[in-house]
């Protein structure tokens, strides 16, 4: 299945509507852990100001990727300023598990 990178950006001063959101996103994202490789936050150069989300994951298609992004909770609440999602391939590193 092709891997994606979705990097969404946070708009300027958005801390609160990040944390208001949160404990919903991180159920969110929980709940889709089987199509993840990686997740997380993105930091400002402080490496204490939140900037952003990263996703590496799985989806059959470009649109698929797009569709499960705006299903998460921090799209819904308009926190990213932009969001840019690309078709990825994992060359170097374990990587995702890989079908035998």
């Amino acid at each position: 299945m092709p891997l994606f990178i979705i990097h969404a950006t946070d708009k300027p001063d958005s801390r609160d509507l990040r944390m208001a959101n949160r404990a919903q996103h991180l159920e969110w994202v929980a709940s889709h852990a089987g199509r993840l490789a990686m997740a997380g936050p993105m930091f400002a150069e402080d490496g204490e100001t939140f900037s952003g989300s990263v996703f590496i994951a799985e989806f059959d298609s470009l649109e698929d990727a797009r569709a499960w992004h705006q299903s998460d909770p921090y799209v819904q609440a308009g926190l990213f300023e932009r969001s840019d999602i690309r078709l990825c391939k994992w060359a170097i590193g374990e990587g995702p598990s890989k079908p035998a």
